[in-house]
Protein backbone atom coordinates (compact mmCIF):
# COMPACT_ATOMS: atom_id res chain seq x y z
CA UNK A 1 0.00 0.00 0.00
CA UNK A 2 2.67 2.40 0.96
CA UNK A 3 4.81 1.35 -2.01
CA UNK A 4 1.26 2.27 -4.27
CA UNK A 5 1.00 6.07 -2.34
CA UNK A 6 4.52 6.43 -3.48
CA UNK A 7 4.55 5.60 -6.86
CA UNK A 8 1.24 7.61 -7.29
CA UNK A 9 3.16 10.65 -5.87
CA UNK A 10 5.54 10.22 -8.84
CA UNK A 11 2.87 10.79 -11.26
CA UNK A 12 1.92 14.50 -11.68
CA UNK A 13 -1.51 14.32 -12.75
CA UNK A 14 -2.13 11.62 -9.36
CA UNK A 15 0.11 14.08 -7.26
CA UNK A 16 -2.33 16.98 -8.48
CA UNK A 17 -5.26 15.14 -7.50
CA UNK A 18 -3.53 14.26 -4.00
CA UNK A 19 -2.70 17.44 -3.09
CA UNK A 20 -6.30 19.14 -4.43
CA UNK A 21 -7.78 16.54 -1.78
CA UNK A 22 -5.55 17.76 0.67
CA UNK A 23 -6.23 21.58 0.18
CA UNK A 24 -9.94 20.79 0.30
CA UNK A 25 -9.75 18.94 3.77
CA UNK A 26 -7.75 21.83 5.04
CA UNK A 27 -10.97 23.94 4.22
CA UNK A 28 -13.00 21.54 5.81
CA UNK A 29 -11.19 21.35 9.31
CA UNK A 30 -10.93 25.17 9.32
CA UNK A 31 -14.48 26.41 8.44
CA UNK A 32 -15.76 23.40 11.26
CA UNK A 33 -13.60 25.92 13.91
CA UNK A 34 -15.33 28.69 12.66
CA UNK A 35 -18.29 29.86 15.02
CA UNK A 36 -21.98 30.73 13.26
CA UNK A 37 -22.85 34.48 14.05
CA UNK A 38 -24.79 35.44 17.45
CA UNK A 39 -23.89 31.54 18.49
CA UNK A 40 -23.45 31.53 22.48
CA UNK A 41 -20.98 29.02 22.85
CA UNK A 42 -20.30 28.78 26.43
CA UNK A 43 -24.19 27.86 26.72
CA UNK A 44 -24.06 25.38 24.01
CA UNK A 45 -19.72 23.69 25.01
CA UNK A 46 -22.01 23.26 28.49
CA UNK A 47 -24.79 21.84 27.21
CA UNK A 48 -23.57 19.43 24.66
CA UNK A 49 -21.11 18.36 27.36
CA UNK A 50 -24.44 16.78 29.54
CA UNK A 51 -26.00 15.00 26.57
CA UNK A 52 -22.73 13.97 24.16
CA UNK A 53 -23.08 10.77 26.12
CA UNK A 54 -26.66 10.09 24.51
CA UNK A 55 -28.13 11.08 21.08
CA UNK A 56 -25.42 13.71 19.47
CA UNK A 57 -22.18 11.77 20.38
CA UNK A 58 -22.00 10.27 17.21
CA UNK A 59 -23.56 13.05 15.48
CA UNK A 60 -20.76 15.29 16.66
CA UNK A 61 -18.22 12.63 15.56
CA UNK A 62 -19.44 12.68 11.63
CA UNK A 63 -19.18 16.40 11.85
CA UNK A 64 -15.64 16.41 13.10
CA UNK A 65 -16.75 18.34 16.00
CA UNK A 66 -18.13 20.87 13.98
CA UNK A 67 -21.30 20.39 16.16
CA UNK A 68 -20.41 20.77 19.41
CA UNK A 69 -18.59 23.87 18.10
CA UNK A 70 -21.83 25.18 16.18
CA UNK A 71 -19.47 26.22 13.66
CA UNK A 72 -20.45 27.38 10.32
CA UNK A 73 -20.37 23.59 9.12
CA UNK A 74 -22.47 22.42 12.13
CA UNK A 75 -24.45 20.40 9.82
CA UNK A 76 -21.47 19.07 7.65
CA UNK A 77 -22.38 16.33 5.11
CA UNK A 78 -25.36 14.96 7.14
CA UNK A 79 -28.22 16.71 5.21
CA UNK A 80 -26.03 14.84 2.25
CA UNK A 81 -25.97 11.48 3.38
CA UNK A 82 -29.70 11.37 4.44
CA UNK A 83 -30.74 12.94 1.30
CA UNK A 84 -28.68 10.40 -0.63
CA UNK A 85 -30.34 7.48 1.51
CA UNK A 86 -33.70 8.75 1.00
CA UNK A 87 -33.23 9.15 -3.25
CA UNK A 88 -32.01 5.76 -3.21
CA UNK A 89 -34.93 4.41 -1.73
CA UNK A 90 -37.31 6.33 -3.72
CA UNK A 91 -35.72 4.59 -6.66
CA UNK A 92 -37.93 1.94 -5.64
CA UNK A 93 -41.24 3.54 -4.85
CA UNK A 94 -40.89 5.91 -7.85
CA UNK A 95 -40.81 4.39 -11.21
CA UNK A 96 -39.76 7.42 -13.25
CA UNK A 97 -36.01 7.42 -10.69
CA UNK A 98 -35.95 3.91 -11.07
CA UNK A 99 -36.07 4.78 -15.23
CA UNK A 100 -33.28 6.96 -14.42
CA UNK A 101 -31.19 4.98 -12.57
CA UNK A 102 -30.93 2.24 -15.28
CA UNK A 103 -30.08 5.03 -17.90
CA UNK A 104 -26.45 5.68 -17.11
CA UNK A 105 -24.56 8.61 -16.95
CA UNK A 106 -27.83 11.01 -17.76
CA UNK A 107 -29.96 9.41 -15.29
CA UNK A 108 -27.10 9.39 -12.66
CA UNK A 109 -27.04 13.09 -12.93
CA UNK A 110 -30.71 13.77 -12.65
CA UNK A 111 -30.41 12.00 -9.52
CA UNK A 112 -27.66 13.72 -8.42
CA UNK A 113 -29.36 16.94 -9.24
CA UNK A 114 -32.66 15.65 -7.09
CA UNK A 115 -30.11 14.40 -4.23
CA UNK A 116 -28.72 18.20 -3.98
CA UNK A 117 -31.97 20.18 -3.77
CA UNK A 118 -33.18 17.99 -1.66
CA UNK A 119 -29.49 18.59 0.82
CA UNK A 120 -30.29 21.86 0.77
CA UNK A 121 -34.05 21.22 2.04
CA UNK A 122 -33.39 18.99 4.81
CA UNK A 123 -30.57 21.68 5.69
CA UNK A 124 -32.71 24.51 5.78
CA UNK A 125 -35.44 22.15 8.30
CA UNK A 126 -32.74 21.26 10.61
CA UNK A 127 -30.92 24.58 10.88
CA UNK A 128 -34.20 26.24 11.25
CA UNK A 129 -35.57 23.32 14.29
CA UNK A 130 -32.25 23.83 15.71
CA UNK A 131 -32.20 27.35 16.00
CA UNK A 132 -35.67 27.49 17.12
CA UNK A 133 -35.39 24.44 20.03
CA UNK A 134 -32.05 25.87 21.07
CA UNK A 135 -32.52 29.22 20.88
CA UNK A 136 -35.36 29.33 23.69
CA UNK A 137 -32.96 27.55 25.55
CA UNK A 138 -30.06 29.99 25.42
CA UNK A 139 -28.15 29.25 21.89
CA UNK A 140 -28.45 32.75 20.93
CA UNK A 141 -26.87 35.66 22.82
CA UNK A 142 -29.90 37.55 21.52
CA UNK A 143 -32.62 35.63 20.89
CA UNK A 144 -34.65 37.24 18.29
CA UNK A 145 -36.18 36.52 14.28
CA UNK A 146 -33.05 37.97 13.10
CA UNK A 147 -30.67 35.61 14.90
CA UNK A 148 -33.04 32.63 14.28
CA UNK A 149 -32.81 33.69 10.12
CA UNK A 150 -28.75 34.47 10.39
CA UNK A 151 -28.38 30.73 11.89
CA UNK A 152 -30.35 29.17 9.41
CA UNK A 153 -28.82 31.03 6.00
CA UNK A 154 -25.37 30.01 7.54
CA UNK A 155 -25.78 26.78 8.71
CA UNK A 156 -27.30 25.82 5.24
CA UNK A 157 -24.76 27.46 3.14
CA UNK A 158 -22.14 25.90 5.30
CA UNK A 159 -23.78 22.60 4.32
CA UNK A 160 -24.11 23.13 0.67
CA UNK A 161 -20.31 24.40 0.73
CA UNK A 162 -19.18 21.04 2.43
CA UNK A 163 -21.66 19.66 -0.48
CA UNK A 164 -19.75 21.13 -3.29
CA UNK A 165 -16.32 20.46 -1.62
CA UNK A 166 -16.98 16.69 -1.65
CA UNK A 167 -18.38 17.01 -5.25
CA UNK A 168 -15.03 18.71 -6.58
CA UNK A 169 -12.81 16.01 -4.15
CA UNK A 170 -14.68 13.81 -6.57
CA UNK A 171 -14.22 15.65 -9.89
CA UNK A 172 -10.29 17.01 -9.18
CA UNK A 173 -9.39 15.04 -6.59
CA UNK A 174 -9.12 11.28 -5.68
CA UNK A 175 -12.85 10.59 -6.28
CA UNK A 176 -15.33 9.61 -2.92
CA UNK A 177 -15.32 13.11 -2.20
CA UNK A 178 -18.36 13.01 0.23
CA UNK A 179 -16.92 10.03 1.73
CA UNK A 180 -13.24 11.43 2.39
CA UNK A 181 -14.81 14.53 4.03
CA UNK A 182 -17.00 12.23 6.26
CA UNK A 183 -13.63 10.36 7.36
CA UNK A 184 -11.83 12.91 7.45
CA UNK A 185 -14.28 14.17 10.29
CA UNK A 186 -14.13 11.32 12.04
CA UNK A 187 -10.69 10.65 12.12
CA UNK A 188 -10.37 14.03 13.20
CA UNK A 189 -11.92 13.08 16.78
CA UNK A 190 -9.72 10.02 17.27
CA UNK A 191 -6.87 11.95 19.05
CA UNK A 192 -9.14 13.51 21.69
CA UNK A 193 -10.84 9.63 22.58
CA UNK A 194 -7.52 8.32 22.86
CA UNK A 195 -6.26 11.41 24.90
CA UNK A 196 -9.75 10.91 26.84
CA UNK A 197 -9.04 7.61 27.63
CA UNK A 198 -5.58 7.87 28.46
CA UNK A 199 -6.81 10.19 31.14
CA UNK A 200 -9.24 7.93 32.30
CA UNK A 201 -7.28 4.57 32.77
CA UNK A 202 -3.99 4.87 32.18
CA UNK A 203 -2.60 8.29 34.14
CA UNK A 204 -2.31 8.58 37.44
CA UNK A 205 -2.68 4.84 38.15
CA UNK A 206 0.05 2.14 39.53
CA UNK A 207 2.56 1.32 37.19
CA UNK A 208 0.94 -2.02 36.56
CA UNK A 209 -2.61 -1.01 36.12
CA UNK A 210 -1.58 1.27 33.73
CA UNK A 211 0.39 -0.95 31.64
CA UNK A 212 -2.76 -3.21 32.23
CA UNK A 213 -5.26 -0.97 31.29
CA UNK A 214 -3.06 0.53 28.30
CA UNK A 215 -2.59 -2.83 26.66
CA UNK A 216 -6.03 -3.90 27.04
CA UNK A 217 -7.05 -0.50 25.14
CA UNK A 218 -4.58 -1.48 22.59
CA UNK A 219 -5.96 -4.97 22.67
CA UNK A 220 -9.72 -4.24 22.22
CA UNK A 221 -9.01 -1.49 19.31
CA UNK A 222 -6.58 -4.00 17.05
CA UNK A 223 -9.77 -6.43 17.68
CA UNK A 224 -12.10 -4.10 16.49
CA UNK A 225 -9.93 -2.78 13.57
CA UNK A 226 -9.27 -6.71 12.57
CA UNK A 227 -13.18 -7.99 13.01
CA UNK A 228 -13.85 -4.45 11.06
CA UNK A 229 -11.16 -5.26 7.97
CA UNK A 230 -12.40 -8.69 7.75
CA UNK A 231 -16.05 -7.97 7.43
CA UNK A 232 -15.56 -4.96 4.75
CA UNK A 233 -13.54 -7.69 2.66
CA UNK A 234 -15.43 -11.21 2.93
CA UNK A 235 -16.97 -12.70 0.31
CA UNK A 236 -18.71 -15.75 -1.16
CA UNK A 237 -18.16 -16.53 -4.48
CA UNK A 238 -20.96 -18.41 -6.48
CA UNK A 239 -19.40 -20.34 -9.44
CA UNK A 240 -21.07 -19.45 -13.01
CA UNK A 241 -20.17 -21.51 -16.28
CA UNK A 242 -21.19 -20.01 -19.45
CA UNK A 243 -21.54 -22.22 -22.44
CA UNK A 244 -19.02 -22.66 -25.51
CA UNK A 245 -21.24 -20.69 -28.53
CA UNK A 246 -20.58 -21.59 -32.25
CA UNK A 247 -20.06 -18.65 -34.38
CA UNK A 248 -18.58 -19.40 -38.18
CA UNK A 249 -15.81 -22.08 -37.77
CA UNK A 250 -14.88 -20.98 -33.93
CA UNK A 251 -15.82 -21.42 -30.87
CA UNK A 252 -16.50 -18.76 -28.24
CA UNK A 253 -17.21 -18.66 -24.97
CA UNK A 254 -17.02 -21.44 -22.01
CA UNK A 255 -14.71 -19.44 -19.84
CA UNK A 256 -15.65 -20.15 -15.94
CA UNK A 257 -16.20 -17.00 -14.01
CA UNK A 258 -18.09 -16.05 -10.34
CA UNK A 259 -20.48 -14.22 -8.59
CA UNK A 260 -19.07 -11.96 -5.57
CA UNK A 261 -21.52 -11.72 -2.95
CA UNK A 262 -20.65 -9.79 -0.09
CA UNK A 263 -20.55 -10.66 3.73
CA UNK A 264 -21.39 -7.20 4.62
CA UNK A 265 -23.74 -5.94 1.55
CA UNK A 266 -24.64 -3.55 2.94
CA UNK A 267 -22.50 -1.87 4.38
CA UNK A 268 -23.01 0.76 7.79
CA UNK A 269 -26.08 1.71 6.68
CA UNK A 270 -28.09 -1.12 8.67
CA UNK A 271 -26.25 0.52 12.14
CA UNK A 272 -27.00 4.25 10.89
CA UNK A 273 -30.90 3.63 10.32
CA UNK A 274 -31.03 1.61 13.58
CA UNK A 275 -29.82 4.37 15.35
CA UNK A 276 -31.67 7.04 13.24
CA UNK A 277 -34.77 5.69 14.70
CA UNK A 278 -34.14 4.70 18.23
CA UNK A 279 -32.69 8.42 18.92
CA UNK A 280 -35.15 10.58 16.83
CA UNK A 281 -37.41 10.55 19.64
CA UNK A 282 -34.41 10.99 22.27
CA UNK A 283 -33.41 13.96 20.10
CA UNK A 284 -36.69 15.47 19.70
CA UNK A 285 -36.88 15.63 23.69
CA UNK A 286 -33.52 16.69 24.20
CA UNK A 287 -34.22 19.60 21.78
CA UNK A 288 -36.89 20.85 23.61
CA UNK A 289 -35.54 20.49 26.87
CA UNK A 290 -37.69 17.72 27.89
CA UNK A 291 -35.44 14.82 29.44
CA UNK A 292 -38.93 12.32 30.67
CA UNK A 293 -38.32 12.44 33.98
CA UNK A 294 -39.15 8.81 36.19
CA UNK A 295 -42.27 8.27 34.83
CA UNK A 296 -43.03 6.00 31.65
CA UNK A 297 -42.03 8.17 29.05
CA UNK A 298 -38.69 8.70 31.28
CA UNK A 299 -38.12 4.70 30.97
CA UNK A 300 -38.64 4.51 27.15
CA UNK A 301 -35.89 7.13 26.69
CA UNK A 302 -33.48 5.72 28.93
CA UNK A 303 -34.18 2.65 26.75
CA UNK A 304 -33.56 4.22 23.73
CA UNK A 305 -30.23 5.89 25.00
CA UNK A 306 -27.01 4.38 24.21
CA UNK A 307 -24.93 5.03 27.17
CA UNK A 308 -27.46 3.39 29.57
CA UNK A 309 -27.34 0.18 28.13
CA UNK A 310 -24.98 -2.30 29.85
CA UNK A 311 -25.76 -0.91 33.14
CA UNK A 312 -26.62 -3.71 35.52
CA UNK A 313 -27.74 -1.18 37.95
CA UNK A 314 -30.82 -0.68 35.63
CA UNK A 315 -31.47 -3.84 33.59
CA UNK A 316 -34.50 -2.87 32.02
CA UNK A 317 -32.82 -0.37 29.50
CA UNK A 318 -31.34 -3.23 28.02
CA UNK A 319 -34.57 -4.03 26.41
CA UNK A 320 -33.65 -1.30 23.76
CA UNK A 321 -30.41 -3.17 23.23
CA UNK A 322 -32.24 -5.85 22.25
CA UNK A 323 -34.53 -3.32 19.87
CA UNK A 324 -31.60 -2.01 18.41
CA UNK A 325 -29.86 -5.49 17.50
CA UNK A 326 -33.21 -6.34 15.89
CA UNK A 327 -33.71 -3.39 14.26
CA UNK A 328 -29.59 -3.77 12.94
CA UNK A 329 -29.93 -7.34 11.33
CA UNK A 330 -33.65 -6.23 9.79
CA UNK A 331 -32.45 -2.98 8.06
CA UNK A 332 -29.41 -5.67 7.07
CA UNK A 333 -31.62 -7.77 4.84
CA UNK A 334 -34.37 -5.05 4.24
CA UNK A 335 -31.17 -2.40 2.59
CA UNK A 336 -29.94 -5.60 0.58
CA UNK A 337 -33.54 -6.52 -0.46
CA UNK A 338 -33.53 -3.17 -2.44
CA UNK A 339 -29.84 -3.17 -3.73
CA UNK A 340 -29.31 -6.61 -4.72
CA UNK A 341 -32.18 -8.23 -7.16
CA UNK A 342 -31.34 -11.67 -7.82
CA UNK A 343 -33.96 -12.39 -10.33
CA UNK A 344 -32.33 -9.80 -12.78
CA UNK A 345 -28.75 -11.35 -12.27
CA UNK A 346 -30.09 -14.52 -12.94
CA UNK A 347 -32.06 -13.14 -16.15
CA UNK A 348 -28.84 -11.69 -17.23
CA UNK A 349 -27.08 -14.54 -16.61
CA UNK A 350 -29.68 -16.65 -18.55
CA UNK A 351 -29.31 -13.89 -21.77
CA UNK A 352 -25.80 -14.51 -21.94
CA UNK A 353 -25.50 -18.16 -21.73
CA UNK A 354 -24.15 -18.50 -18.31
CA UNK A 355 -25.28 -20.85 -15.51
CA UNK A 356 -24.90 -21.88 -12.23
CA UNK A 357 -23.26 -25.83 -12.11
CA UNK A 358 -25.54 -27.82 -10.95
CA UNK A 359 -28.73 -25.10 -10.61
CA UNK A 360 -31.17 -24.59 -13.78
CA UNK A 361 -31.17 -21.27 -15.55
CA UNK A 362 -34.22 -18.85 -14.81
CA UNK A 363 -36.27 -18.64 -11.81
CA UNK A 364 -34.13 -22.16 -9.87
CA UNK A 365 -31.00 -19.63 -10.41
CA UNK A 366 -32.96 -16.63 -9.11
CA UNK A 367 -34.20 -19.16 -6.04
CA UNK A 368 -30.52 -19.88 -5.31
CA UNK A 369 -29.14 -16.59 -4.99
CA UNK A 370 -31.90 -16.10 -2.86
CA UNK A 371 -31.44 -18.51 -0.15
CA UNK A 372 -27.50 -18.29 -0.63
CA UNK A 373 -28.01 -14.47 0.22
CA UNK A 374 -30.09 -14.91 3.10
CA UNK A 375 -27.65 -16.93 4.73
CA UNK A 376 -25.41 -14.59 3.83
CA UNK A 377 -26.93 -11.63 5.12
CA UNK A 378 -27.61 -13.18 8.47
CA UNK A 379 -23.56 -13.89 8.70
CA UNK A 380 -23.00 -10.20 7.77
CA UNK A 381 -25.82 -8.72 10.32
CA UNK A 382 -23.99 -10.33 13.49
CA UNK A 383 -21.04 -9.55 12.47
CA UNK A 384 -22.32 -5.95 12.24
CA UNK A 385 -23.71 -6.32 15.52
CA UNK A 386 -20.77 -7.39 17.38
CA UNK A 387 -18.73 -4.63 15.79
CA UNK A 388 -21.51 -1.98 17.05
CA UNK A 389 -21.74 -3.66 20.23
CA UNK A 390 -18.23 -3.76 21.59
CA UNK A 391 -17.54 0.12 22.25
CA UNK A 392 -21.14 0.50 23.51
CA UNK A 393 -20.39 -2.31 26.37
CA UNK A 394 -17.26 -0.90 27.22
CA UNK A 395 -19.21 2.49 27.78
CA UNK A 396 -21.96 0.97 29.41
CA UNK A 397 -19.17 -1.27 31.79
CA UNK A 398 -16.61 1.14 32.27
CA UNK A 399 -17.83 4.40 31.43
CA UNK A 400 -15.47 4.80 28.53
CA UNK A 401 -16.64 7.99 26.96
CA UNK A 402 -15.82 7.65 22.90
CA UNK A 403 -16.98 9.69 20.32
CA UNK A 404 -15.99 7.31 17.51
CA UNK A 405 -16.61 3.34 18.01
CA UNK A 406 -17.38 0.34 15.22
CA UNK A 407 -19.79 1.99 12.95
CA UNK A 408 -17.12 4.65 12.33
CA UNK A 409 -14.24 2.44 11.88
CA UNK A 410 -16.33 0.86 9.14
CA UNK A 411 -16.80 3.70 7.44
CA UNK A 412 -12.90 4.42 7.60
CA UNK A 413 -11.90 1.30 6.62
CA UNK A 414 -14.00 0.84 3.73
CA UNK A 415 -13.42 4.34 2.65
CA UNK A 416 -10.01 3.94 2.78
CA UNK A 417 -9.96 0.45 1.03
CA UNK A 418 -12.18 2.26 -1.88
CA UNK A 419 -10.24 5.57 -2.45
CA UNK A 420 -7.12 3.15 -2.44
CA UNK A 421 -8.32 1.12 -5.41
CA UNK A 422 -10.08 4.32 -7.07
CA UNK A 423 -5.89 5.69 -7.24
CA UNK A 424 -4.98 2.31 -8.38
CA UNK A 425 -7.33 2.76 -11.22
CA UNK A 426 -5.87 6.23 -11.76
CA UNK A 427 -2.51 4.48 -11.79
CA UNK A 428 -3.79 1.83 -14.80
CA UNK A 429 -5.18 4.10 -16.54
CA UNK A 430 -2.06 6.56 -17.08
CA UNK A 431 -0.02 3.48 -16.98
CA UNK A 432 -2.43 2.21 -20.16
CA UNK A 433 -2.17 6.08 -21.82
CA UNK A 434 1.29 5.88 -21.84
CA UNK A 435 1.63 2.66 -23.70
CA UNK A 436 -0.38 3.55 -26.38
CA UNK A 437 1.05 7.01 -26.72
CA UNK A 438 4.43 5.38 -27.32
Amino acid sequence: MLKMVRNAFKIQEIRNRLLFTLLMLVVVRIGSQIPAPGINSEYFAEWFSENSGNAFGFFDAVTGGSFENMSVFALNITPYITSSIIVQLLTIAIPKFEEWQREGEDGRKKLIAITRYLTVALAVMESLAMSIAFGRQGLFTDYNALSVIMAVITLTAGSTVIMWIGERITERGVGNGISIVLIINIISRIPSDISGLFEQFVKGKEIQNAILNGAIIVAIIVLVVVLVVVLQGAERHVPVQYSRKVMGRKQVGGQSSHIPLKVNTAGVIPIIFAQSLLMFPVVICQMLGKTGGTGVGGKILGMLTQSNWFDFNTPIYNIGLAVYILLVVAFAYFYTSITFNPLEIANNMKKQGGFIPGIRPGKPTSDYLTSMLNYIIFIGAVGLVIVAIIPIFFEGVFNADISFGGTSLIIIVGVVIETLKQIESQMLVRNYKGFLNE
